[in-house]
């Protein structure tokens, strides 16, 4: 053989070794390791890389049956070849149940060795590529189950974010419980999502935001879960999966708390027992009420807030409208007007709102206006005009103080700019003026001429319609004077 092995004898009988060694040396490359017991050739085995053994049966300390034992244990892929001198049938039997690849009965041919070395080597290649065949087929059957476990830990965290990025979006309690049933609707399998509120010192409850995945349903086709469950839910204060029965699907009904009270509870239902809710889905399902929880409470605080500033704001408003008679509602109308024109242009809820607030605040900069000048029945001085300018700077600051409303803000102090660059207090031009000033512009241009001022009669409608359309691509954008024209058009917009 060509190939260079390290073959370890093991005999008590130092001229048997001596053979085995030179016979082996002189007639291959092979290396040749000698030990005279199973201990001294064990110790051999733990420090070399032997690649076949011959062992005598009988020796002092430890014998080739147990020396071939421990090999085995050590690495079962080194062959084990016992050489003894009283060969029988049980002899064989009882070397093969201790892991010996061959054996050969004393006194043996030189001749025999190599055959048998051969021989013992090609069943240890055998047996390696099957070693490594189950190693590989093992290692496969792993990575499968490790490949699995990531993509459902990546499914995991893909529904958290979800959860989290999307209810983050809410600005609005209402907002808040849309989200809540839809986001149910992304994460289990249920046919529809409610959130329900209690009513009268929780003895009922009522509907408030519902998901269908069937959208041809509406909110009359949904399934109540009984009261009695509702109630249930709402005491222990725990989410529950009902499992269904006779027909009858799933149902996940879990508490939405704030500070430690049910407030209302999200129930998610397949409506026929064909697949039922699995405990990710239930775990997922108190993931999101939990967050939602956290997050109705803040809004709720937000919007109270939110209402209580505004409501104190729109006071001063009504204390300048109050100071001149004359431009009694005028914000108001200021705010209507704008938000049907930025309704028909295509602007999002969240913008028509920012109109909403701004439209009703625009004028509280004049606050800061002497009553002198706001009050003048007659033509303001040059000097008197710029001091009234100066009320979209105030209002501006006013709001900004508050930190609430940065769009808002920007819109009052635009609302006087012109399209040709000439207005105030900025001097800013066509489209670098803020889309929704360039709205609240017209809106208030046509309040302004259509109601009494204390310097001037209001106008009538037609006149003060064919100014604002005569000062498109001047003072007004033109695109938003062609929406505010459709709709006085069509009587959406009118005095």
């Amino acid at each position: 053989m060509e190939e260079h092995l390290k073959i370890l004898v093991v005999d008590d009988e130092e001229c048997i070794r001596d053979i085995f060694k030179d016979y082996l040396t002189s007639t291959t490359n092979y290396t040749v390791l000698t030990a005279n017991d199973g201990l001294e050739a064990f110790e051999i085995i733990k420090a070399e890389e032997i690649d076949c053994c011959f062992t005598d049966l009988s020796m002092p300390r430890l014998d080739g049956l147990e020396l071939a034992q421990k090999i085995n244990e050590h690495d079962n892929t080194i062959p084990v070849v016992v050489m003894t001198g009283y060969p029988s049938m049980d002899n064989a039997i009882e070397t093969l149940k201790n892991g010996v690849s061959d054996f050969i009965t004393k006194p043996f041919r030189m001749n025999q060795i190599l055959p048998t070395i051969n021989r013992v080597m090609t069943a240890r290649s055998h047996f390696v590529e099957n070693i490594l065949l189950k190693e590989e087929a093992e290692q496969g059957r792993n990575l499968i189950k490790i490949n699995q476990e990531l993509q459902e830990k990546l499914k995991e965290v893909e529904t958290i974010n979800l959860i989290f990025q999307n209810l983050d979006q809410a600005t609005t309690s209402q907002d808040l419980f849309k989200i809540l049933v839809n986001l149910s609707g992304k994460i289990t399998q249920c046919d529809e999502a409610h959130f329900c509120f209690f009513t009268q010192g929780m003895r009922d409850y009522e509907i408030i935001a519902s998901f269908f995945r069937d959208q041809n349903k509406k909110k009359s086709d949904a399934i109540y879960i009984e009261k009695k469950i509702a109630k249930k839910v709402a005491n222990d204060g725990m989410p529950f999966l009902i499992r269904g029965n006779n027909g009858n699907g799933d149902i996940i009904a879990i508490p939405l708390k704030i500070r430690s009270s049910v407030f209302g509870i999200l129930t998610s239902i397949i409506r026929k027992g064909t697949h039922c809710f699995s405990e990710k889905e239930l775990y997922f399902s108190n993931l999101l009420v939990e967050k939602a929880s956290f997050l109705t409470e803040n809004l709720a605080l937000y919007e109270n807030i939110y209402e209580n500033l505004f409501s104190t704001l729109y006071a001063f408003v009504e204390t300048i409208e109050a100071r001149d008679p004359y431009t009694k509602q005028h914000s108001a109308n200021v705010s209507k007007y704008a938000m049907s024109i930025a309704k028909a242009n295509g602007c999002p809820q969240d913008e028509i709102a920012k109109l909403n607030v701004s439209g009703n605040l625009h004028d509280i900069g004049k606050i800061g206006i002497p009553d002198s000048i706001l009050l003048k029945p007659g033509r303001l001085t040059d000097e008197e005009y710029e001091i009234i300018k100066k009320h979209p700077v105030i209002g501006s600051n006013i709001i900004g103080h508050f930190g609430m409303w940065t769009d808002e803000q920007s819109i009052i102090r635009h609302h006087h700019e012109r399209f040709d660059g000439k207005g105030y207090p900025d001097g800013l031009k066509g489209e670098e003026i803020p889309l929704l000033a360039r709205i609240l512009s017209v809106a208030d241009v046509y309040d302004a001429l259509t109601t009494d001022r204390s310097y001037r009669r209001k106008m009538p409608d037609h006149v003060a319609v064919k100014i604002i359309r005569e000062n498109a691509g001047s003072q007004f954008d033109p695109k938003i004077v062609n929406i505010f024209l459709k709709l006085h058009n069509r009587g959406e917009i009118k005095v």
